[in-house]
C-alpha cells in the first residue's frame, strides 16, 4: 500500500510584532513544519515500519523557499515528495479550501494511494478543512479528528478511534481507500536524526506545476478575502497582590468572595 501525506510550511509570529493593514512583516514571521502534519507524517512512517505501508510520499504547495521545510519530512522518515507550485499561484494571498482540493485531488489521481493521512488543521489558517473536503471530492471514505489508529489494517479496513465533541471518543472502521486527519498526540514525532538529514538530501522531491496536473489557473483563484486583521481587545485584567503570604492570602480571599466563587 502507498500513503499519501499532506504537509504544509506555515508560518508563526513571536511574542512581539506589528501589523500594517491586513499583513505582519515578514521580520516577525518564521517558518516550520506544520505541526499536525508531523504527527500525520509519523503515523504514516510508522505504518511502513509495520510492513502495512510500502512507501510515503509527502506532497506539499508552496514556493522554493519552502522546500527546507518540506525536507524535515524527508529526513524524518518519508519516501520522497512532491511540491506544487506555479506562476499562477505567487499572486494568491491565501490559497482557499477548494482550491486546495482541486490540487490535491489531482496528485491523487496521479499517485494512486490507499491511505491518505492529513494533519487536522494547519497552524496558521486553522481551516480544518482540507482533509474531508479532498475525502468527499475524490469518493474516498474518511475519517477526522483521529487520535489512534490500530496499525494492524487487515482486508483494507482500518480501524480508528476519533476525538468528539465534551471529550466523547468514537471507535470506527473505515474502508481504504480513505483520507483520515490526524489529531496531535497520537503518537510521538521523531526529530530528524543526523543520518535522516543528509538521507533527506539525496531524496526525490518533485517539483511539479498545476499544468503537469492537469489543474488550471481558475481554480486557484480565491473566492476568499482578507478584509482585515487585528490583535483582539484584552477582556479581563489580571489583579497582583503584593505583600507577605498572610495578607495577600487574605486578600485573595475577599476578592472571591466578592465575586462570588466562595461564601
Amino acid at each position: 500500500m502507498k500513503a499519501l501525506v499532506t504537509v504544509k510550511e506555515v508560518v508563526t509570529v513571536g511574542d512581539e510584532f506589528e501589523i500594517e493593514g491586513t499583513e505582519i512583516p515578514p521580520q516577525y514571521l518564521e517558518t516550520e513544519l506544520n505541526e499536525w502534519d508531523s504527527f500525520a507524517l509519523e503515523e504514516a512512517v510508522q505504518l511502513r515500519e509495520a510492513d502495512v505501508i510500502e512507501e510515503v510520499v509527502t506532497v506539499t504547495i508552496g514556493p522554493e523557499s519552502c522546500e527546507n521545510t518540506i525536507r524535515q519530512a524527508l529526513a524524518k522518515g518519508a519516501d520522497r515528495g512532491i511540491r506544487i507550485w506555479d506562476e499562477a499561484l505567487e499572486d494568491v494571498s491565501q490559497l482557499d479550501v477548494n482550491a486546495k482540493t482541486d490540487i490535491l485531488s489531482a496528485v491523487v489521481e496521479s499517485e494512486n494511494p490507499d491511505l491518505i493521512l492529513s494533519g487536522v488543521q494547519a497552524g496558521d489558517d486553522g481551516f480544518g478543512a482540507t482533509g474531508v473536503s479532498l475525502a468527499r471530492e475524490i469518493g474516498f471514505q474518511w475519517g477526522a479528528v483521529v487520535n489512534h489508529l490500530n496499525h494492524e489494517i487487515a482486508d483494507g479496513v482500518a480501524a480508528v478511534r476519533r476525538e468528539l465533541e465534551g471529550g466523547i471518543e468514537e471507535e470506527t472502521e473505515i474502508e481504504l481507500p480513505a483520507v483520515l486527519t490526524i489529531q496531535s498526540g497520537i503518537n510521538e514525532p521523531r526529530y530528524a536524526s543526523m543520518r535522516g538529514i543528509r538521507q533527506a538530501r539525496q531524496k526525490e522531491l518533485a517539483s511539479v506545476t498545476l499544468t503537469d496536473l492537469g489543474v488550471t489557473s481558475d481554480a486557484v483563484t480565491p473566492e476568499l478575502r482578507l478584509t482585515d486583521m487585528y490583535e483582539p481587545e484584552t477582556e479581563s485584567a489580571a489583579t497582583v497582590f503584593e505583600g507577605d503570604a498572610e495578607e495577600t492570602a487574605g486578600r485573595l480571599a475577599d476578592l472571591l468572595e466578592n465575586k462570588g466563587v466562595v461564601q
